[in-house]
């Protein structure tokens, strides 16, 4: 009955959105989220944290400006993706577009699979059901959302076009064999981990624990790991799905040190990208949440 409770108002907004002219929905996603920066304290804590770690020369003022607007980046994604059953290659263009495509094509074509490294930046799930669209279906890694109802939902949204999820506990065979079909996996790869999933690199200065599976499928395998990120162009007026040059992998026949160097070298990319746009990353995640041993907790 819970999950009921809790999947019902989701399925009537979202119903409610895709009915809505474009506009309209957004300004009303838009409302929504802001609604839940009032109402949720502790995450806007977080959020504000995440940021004076990351920002440590901003104001509290530019901070809190960057923090509403990591909402209403999330507001414009919720009037988004109940839609995603109305894109057509027809009209798809008008909500995003390629920004480097041959970037990826290039990967693509080497033939050893390619890895997606991307994060919760902008319309991170836009940028994948797009792609399939195109014909250029994925694997994507995915954590189950504790209601299953909406689970399901999601999964099926995300599934229209050809792409396939994977629960990211129990991908890890499916990972290898993947490349070696040659075929493309997406990975979100900027949530806090702990050891042994996860090795300390730098993000904004601080170390933060961060998944190291990329780099030793990509060492194992010649994989290409290409970042890919989906922002918010406000210019346009929609999306710019952003292919950059696959990461060469650093292979020194030193297995932990090459993981190491080539995950810094992902986290990097992503830091690079999130400075560029600080207003469309999921700062309210807390993650530096797993310190080095010996260290207290940041939050």
């Amino acid at each position: 009955m819970r999950y009921w409770l809790e999947y019902l108002p989701v399925w009537l907004i979202a119903q409610t959105l895709r009915r809505l002219p474009r506009p309209v929905a957004r300004a009303i996603g838009r409302s929504i989220a802001i609604f839940f920066y009032w109402v949720h304290p502790r995450l806007r804590r977080v959020g504000l944290r995440n940021l004076e770690l990351a920002f440590p020369e901003k104001s509290v003022a530019e901070r809190e400006r960057i923090l509403k607007g990591v909402y209403l980046s999330l507001g414009r994604l919720l009037a988004e993706i109940p839609k995603f059953p109305d894109y057509t290659l027809e009209n798809v263009d008008r909500i995003a577009v390629y920004d480097g495509l041959e970037n990826y094509l290039a990967a693509r074509d080497r033939g050893k699979g390619v890895l997606f490294m991307t994060a919760h930046l902008g319309g991170w799930e836009v940028g994948s059901f797009v792609h399939s669209l195109h014909g250029h279906w994925l694997n994507i890694v995915v954590r189950n959302l504790d209601n299953s109802l909406l689970d399901g939902w999601v999964r099926r949204l995300r599934e229209l076009h050809g792409n396939k999820t994977h629960n990211k506990d129990e991908y890890a065979r499916g990972l290898l064999a993947a490349m070696k079909r040659g075929e493309t996996v997406g990975a979100l790869m900027d949530t806090n981990m702990t050891p042994p999933q996860g090795v300390f690199v730098n993000y904004f200065g601080v170390p933060a624990c961060t998944a190291v599976g990329i780099a030793r499928v990509a060492m194992r395998t010649g994989a290409a790991v290409v970042p890919a990120f989906t922002i918010w162009d406000e210019a346009l007026g929609k999306y710019r799905i952003r292919f950059e040059a696959a990461i060469p992998t650093v292979c020194t026949g030193d297995a932990e040190a090459d993981a190491l160097a080539n995950t810094q070298n992902y986290t990097a990319a992503i830091e690079r990208a999130v400075r560029l746009n600080p207003d469309q990353w999921l700062w309210v995640h807390r993650r530096w949440k797993t310190r080095p041993v010996g260290e207290p907790s940041l939050y």
